[in-house]
């Protein structure tokens, strides 16, 4: 029976800024990635999606940005190689300390918006990316789609990798997200989204925004958790999956099984 990881950004909330609805959405899932403070998310929100995280047995995940609240880390930024390293360093550490205060492992690494688009195409920012990883701790995973810079600089660190899809995402022909200024880039249909994310895992396809079937790897599905209908979203691809005979697993367990 295949097995395939459900992941969500999570934690995005700060001060009286309020976006997503973690508390509903963390049930569904078996993968949290949670904000660390630079594009979103602030101490007392950190500390409280961990815990919430662990009481539903949701494993836990670093989702570091750019420094860019404003942006919601979705807007490019020219940092050098050794502030991107030092900003992985510094994110994975906080969110890292709240693990342990909550008497769970830290389990992966997803780089977010803007800095993780970028990495997928750029090799220099993806070895910075896993420098940083890699000097924390050479066991978490790293998180990012099949082919990527960001995969091949994991393996080149010797970082495990588990390889992501996005449920709510249109695709380029070369295996990259649409970016969400264009039309059609995000993906509002539940039920085009449920068919296309089993069709990724069972037959390795989806079809581009340009018509073009192309090839995808999952270990793990990704769901945006600040969109409107993200919790719609979570619970009925969770349910969909179930339905399909494919069963729900944190994504170390997911590449443990593929391993």
């Amino acid at each position: 029976m295949r097995a395939i990881d459900l992941n969500c950004d999570l934690g995005e909330s700060f001060g009286n800024y309020k976006c997503g609805m973690d508390e509903e959405i963390i049930p569904c899932i078996t993968s949290a990635n949670v904000a660390c403070g630079f594009h979103a998310s602030d101490p007392l929100v950190m500390q409280k999606t961990v815990r919430t995280a662990k009481e539903n047995q949701v494993h836990v995940g670093a989702h570091p940005g750019f420094p860019d609240l404003v942006g919601f880390g979705r807007r490019n930024m020219s940092l050098s190689a050794a502030e991107i390293t030092s900003s992985i360093i510094y994110q994975i550490g906080a969110l890292a300390a709240f693990c342990t205060a909550s008497g769970i492992a830290l389990q992966h690494v997803k780089p977010h918006g803007a800095l993780y688009n970028m990495a997928v195409k750029d090799p220099n920012i993806a070895d910075a990316i896993c420098a940083g990883i890699a000097a924390v701790d050479t066991d978490l995973i790293l998180l990012g789609p099949a082919g990527s810079a960001l995969i091949k600089s994991a393996q080149k660190y010797n970082l495990p990798v588990a390889r992501e899809i996005f449920a709510d995402r249109a695709y380029e022909e070369d295996g990259t997200l649409v970016p969400r200024s264009h039309t059609g880039a995000v993906i509002a249909d539940k039920d085009l989204a449920i068919s296309r994310v089993i069709r990724m895992i069972e037959k390795g396809t989806v079809t581009a925004i340009t018509g073009k079937e192309i090839e995808v790897q999952a270990d793990s599905v990704c769901i945006h958790g600040d969109s409107l209908a993200a919790l719609t979203f979570a619970r009925d691809i969770h349910a969909a999956l179930l339905s399909e005979g494919i069963t729900l697993e944190p994504m170390c367990k997911v590449i443990r099984q593929a391993g």
